[in-house]
């Protein structure tokens, strides 16, 4: 059957795969609960028949308020069907916030995915005129749960009308709308039609070597398109999905699933390798040297260019250490596909040199999201770039070095916001999309920066910030580098070190180790981050050296509204934060 609306994909896995009982899987009071392709179908209908019954009509919105389930994919699929838009809202966002996306979208009814998410949204539903009902996905005490829906659609079967619907949906029918988290001002609804995410299913369904008996682990949010548009993707190819219980037992959950797949975010990753790293550090002479230099061989990996002698030592490090590697996140795992932000480039050859490819994405919510991405073909990947443009995907970078996007992934617009759809995308269909880059010459695509970010000193240099702190955070000693320097004489840096690793260093050197924040006040310790800086500024512009910095005791974290939903730097919130502390560094 052909896939042309997103529900499509039901049908397509039921007349292309064998049935296996784990197509879908997530795990409740320590059980893995599976699902089989019928059971997926069944409860999908039966819940857009009670949607029927309900009276929702084609364009109307339901929202989903949930950590990643199976229950998600039910209630995607069941939306759609019916014509309805769904709105996948993320689970940890401000009151603030859920007022202003569930009124502005003017959602009929919402999933909430337990008590917890239940309660952030109840005492504010009648501030939604809109919104009729809430159903749970656990169950809560005096709460409609998802298994009353489906009784109703149980009761209120209509196979035939249900068909008229879908038979009346076209793939130019907007699915979804996603509201981006943003780092200053309202979030803006993003309208994504069937059209908009299958291209970009279909243009990287042929990146995966793996047969339908892949199994995959999936934790990065489904409200985000990054992971809704793999895990059609996974669909599409016959896939079995296991949703991790939570970020904390993605490590057990490995072990238990050994997945072939998995999709990350640099942040993660970098965490992953700095613990293999920390424990490697542990270790005691011959095993710690021949630890650090299978390391060191890991990280001289390129992609098929190692002469013959590499290629020995590459099986000598992989033997002695880098197969531990791969056998410590579950030993069938063979591609990490990388998003969200730029990727270090030691991360992808360490773990593709312990046999784990890391793919690097890159796109935006309003491209569905991918527009450029490794590949396993010639000049597919390249360390330190995010691979080829997709096939039917265009790219121009403009005059400034923005990256433009024209093709059939590109969005409809912003929900009742034309003049920012305006602003967005061009009068020749050109979608800006406010990052920098430019081509290598075997044609894969570079990021170099976020244009909103790039800023002037006072002698009229301009600064990409990121540049300078993907340099810098390669240091095994620094966590989180963000750089400011605007309309100053010179750029400077807030500095967050890499605390395990500091621990390490300290018991080596037998320094007491205190805490985090009495540590970073120590003068031995504060010349050795200031070392680590003074070593990266050398491969920096001189206009672009970091040349005053100021350590601190905590990481950035969403708790703590530094970072965004995606885990990226909100510049501006941390600005403001830490404005003393900033000022004092152009004292």
């Amino acid at each position: 059957m052909e896939v042309t609306r997103l529900f499509d994909l039901l049908p397509h896995i039921k007349n292309k795969f064998e049935v296996k009982d784990d197509l879908l899987a997530g795990k409740e009071n320590g059980q893995w609960i599976k699902f089989n392709i019928d059971q997926y179908i069944e409860t999908v209908n039966n819940m857009s028949y009670a949607f029927l019954e309900l009276g929702i009509q084609k364009g109307d919105k339901i929202a989903t308020i949930s950590n990643n389930r199976p229950e998600w994919n039910f209630s995607d699929m069941a939306i759609m069907q019916v014509g309805g838009i769904h709105v996948p809202i993320y689970p940890t966002i401000s009151e603030l916030e859920y007022r202003y996306i569930l009124n502005h979208a003017e959602v009929q009814y919402a999933f909430a995915s337990s008590k917890y998410q239940l309660d952030k949204i109840k005492h504010i539903a009648s501030e939604v005129p809109s919104l009729k009902g809430i159903y749970t996905y656990d169950k809560v005490s005096k709460t409609q749960h998802l298994s009353d829906l489906i009784k109703l659609g149980e009761k209120n079967q209509a196979p035939e009308k249900l068909e008229d619907i879908k038979s009346t949906i076209k793939t130019g029918n907007m699915a979804t709308l996603i509201y981006t988290s943003g780092t200053t001002g309202d979030p803006k609804g993003i309208m994504l039609t069937h059209a908009n995410i299958l291209s970009n299913i279909f243009a990287v369904k042929e990146i995966p070597p793996m047969g339908d008996y892949a199994k995959v682990l999936s934790f990065l949010p489904l409200c985000h398109i990054y992971e809704r548009m793999l895990t059609y993707v996974y669909q599409y190819l016959g896939y079995s999905i296991y949703y991790a219980e939570n970020i904390g037992t993605i490590a057990d959950n490995i072990k238990e699933v050994r997945p072939h797949i998995m999709s990350t975010v640099p942040r993660l990753l970098e965490k992953v390798y700095d613990k293999i790293i920390g424990k490697g550090r542990k270790l005691k002479g011959i095993k710690r040297m021949i630890f650090f230099w299978s390391v060191a061989v890991g990280l001289k990996y390129e992609i098929g260019k190692q002469g013959f002698l590499y290629n020995i030592k590459l099986k000598i490090a992989q033997k002695l250490v880098l197969s531990k590697w791969h056998a410590g996140l579950g030993g069938r795992l063979q591609i990490m596909v990388s998003g969200g932000a730029a990727l270090q480039s030691r991360l992808g050859r360490i773990f593709s040199a312990a046999g784990i490819h890391v793919l690097e994405g890159y796109g935006l919510t309003e491209t569905s999201p991918v527009i450029a991405v490794g590949t396993f073909k010639k000049n597919g990947r390249k360390f330190g770039t995010i691979g080829p443009v997709l096939d039917g995907v265009e790219v121009k970078i403009a005059e400034d070095g923005e990256i433009l996007c024209k093709g059939p992934n590109v969005m409809l617009g912003y929900y009742k916001q034309p003049e920012l759809t305006a602003e967005a995308i061009d009068e020749e269909g050109w979608f800006h999309t406010g990052d920098l880059g430019v081509f290598e010459k075997e044609g894969q695509l570079k990021l170099t920066g976020r244009k909103k970010e790039i800023f002037k000193t006072s002698f009229g240099k301009y600064i990409s910030p990121q540049l300078l702190e993907n340099k810098v955070n390669e240091s095994p000693f620094i966590e989180t580098t963000f750089v400011v320097g605007e309309n100053q004489q010179y750029a400077a840096a807030l500095i967050i070190p890499e605390f395990e690793h500091l621990k390490s260093w300290c018991r080596v050197k037998e320094i007491e180790y205190t805490s985090d924040a009495e540590m970073v006040k120590v003068l031995r310790i504060k010349k050795r981050i200031q070392k680590e800086v003074d070593f990266y500024n050398q491969f920096l512009g001189k206009t672009e050296q970091i040349i005053r910095i100021e350590i601190l005791d905590k990481a950035f974290s969403i708790d703590s509204d530094e970072l965004t939903a995606k885990m990226s730097l909100r510049r501006n919130f941390i600005i403001e934060k830490y404005k003393t502390v900033i000022d004092n560094l152009f004292k």
